[in-house]
């Protein structure tokens, strides 16, 4: 099992503000983990938009998840935190998502009280099962990973927007007490919104996140961690960021028929290739080469 969970565990219990922006493929994870961040996230929106081209309607799968997670767990040492959206079904379909994300190494993985299928936790729409059905979504993940300090889980409620606060503030409350070992209540509309969710569940790590564009309001980490937050995504913020740039090259060579005038917006050709370790798989080559010409002398 992978040692992440313990990693992340012990930082959150220390109340330090844990930033993680999200991504969707390990080149990028490796970008976040370069420029000095604790973590990482694995944005379900971000794996729709990307690998399917779709809106985030609940169309990814599983599979496809537990794919992108591995890839990043794979290409990344800081912990990685990925959406597992409602568990992809029944209690049943919750144990194997959370076992499956286990064993590829994510710590920890966020599950919510959302029907299915979902939608973005920022869309209009939204609808959630009785908060029993997660608290049952909760027990079976907590019974399917490996040991009890494994993969840890987010219970996250989308009830704020078609309930109320007063009804996510409750139900995230008994999720806590249900055994889920991070709380997220999805969509507060303001920074007094924040500010409830924050002093009423201070007993628990707790989750913010920061969509832009979206129906929360940017807090900056400093003013999110005074009101409580321990866990800070940024979930989006790169698929937005790097659609925008594409754009614009795009546009550019379509008008002008050469990438020339961004070239000085570009990472050079030897920046990527260090960036995903061109020189380090050369040199274990030539190592392998070497010994194996070794033996072939002595044989």
């Amino acid at each position: 099992m992978s040692a992440a969970p313990s990693v992340l565990q012990r930082r959150l219990a220390t109340r330090l503000p844990t930033v993680a922006p999200g991504v969707f493929n390990a080149l990028f994870a490796k970008l976040v983990e370069r420029a000095g961040f604790p973590a990482v996230y694995v944005s379900g929106a971000g794996v729709a938009n990307s690998l399917l081209g779709q809106p985030d309607i609940g169309l990814v799968t599983m599979d496809e998840m537990v794919m992108v997670a591995g890839h990043i767990c794979n290409a990344v040492d800081i912990p990685v935190i990925a959406d597992g959206d409602t568990g992809y079904g029944g209690v049943h379909n919750v144990a194997r998502t959370v076992a499956a994300y286990e064993r590829a190494g994510v710590a920890a993985i966020q599950l919510e009280d959302q029907v299915f299928p979902k939608r973005c936790g920022h869309f209009e729409g939204k609808e959630v099962v009785p908060g029993g059905e997660m608290i049952e979504r909760i027990h079976a993940a907590r019974e399917a990973r490996s040991t009890d300090d494994g993969i840890l889980i987010i219970a996250r409620t989308d009830a704020a927007g078609p309930l109320g606060l007063d009804e996510a503030i409750a139900r995230a409350a008994a999720y806590g007490e249900s055994g889920a070992d991070l709380l997220f209540v999805e969509a507060p509309a303001s920074r007094e919104e924040l500010t409830r969710v924050g002093s009423a569940l201070s007993q628990w790590p707790l989750v913010a996140n920061m969509v832009e564009f979206g129906k929360t309001p940017l807090l900056s980490r400093e003013e999110l961690t005074d009101l409580g937050f321990s866990l800070i995504l940024f979930p989006g913020s790169v698929t937005r960021t790097v659609t925008r740039s594409i754009q614009r090259l795009l546009e550019e060579l379509r008008s002008t028929g050469t990438t020339e005038a961004l070239l000085d917006e570009m990472a050079t050709f030897d920046e990527v290739n260090e960036l995903v370790g061109l020189v380090d798989a050369d040199e274990w080559e030539r190592a392998i080469s070497n010994h194996s010409a070794d033996g072939s002398e002595s044989v």
